[in-house]
C-alpha cells in the first residue's frame, strides 16, 4: 500500500518519527519535525503540527523533561469516579470516608 500511495508513505514516516520523539524524549527536535510536516502539505498532519507549534515551549518541555503529572491525574480521576454517583445525595463527610476507604 505504501508503494502505491506516496502520500501515505510520507504520512507513515512522519508518524514514526513523531513516535520516536515521544519515546526517546527528543523534544528539541520537534521544530525540525514540524517544519518537515509543514513542507509535506499533508492536511491532517499539517494541522496537528501547526497546533503543536502554537504552544511550542510547553510541548517541547513535555517531550523533554522527565516530570509527569500522571499520579496526580490518576488520583483526581479516582475521586471523580467516587464522587459522581454521590452527587446531590451525600455530604462531604461521606465522600471523605469513601475516598479514604478506597
Amino acid at each position: 500500500m505504501l508503494v502505491r500511495c506516496p502520500e501515505l508513505d510520507r504520512a507513515a514516516e512522519h508518524v514514526r518519527s513523531f513516535g520516536e520523539i515521544l519515546t526517546n524524549r527528543l523534544g528539541p527536535t520537534l521544530p525540525t519535525w514540524i517544519d518537515a510536516v509543514d513542507a509535506s502539505q499533508l492536511p491532517g498532519l499539517t494541522n496537528f503540527a501547526l497546533h503543536l507549534n502554537r504552544d511550542i515551549d510547553p510541548v517541547t518541555a513535555g517531550l523533554t523533561l522527565h516530570w509527569s503529572s500522571g499520579g496526580t491525574e490518576g488520583a483526581v480521576n479516582r475521586i471523580k469516579k467516587i464522587k459522581r454517583p454521590l452527587y446531590g445525595r451525600a455530604g462531604f463527610q461521606l465522600l471523605r470516608k469513601m475516598i479514604l476507604l478506597q
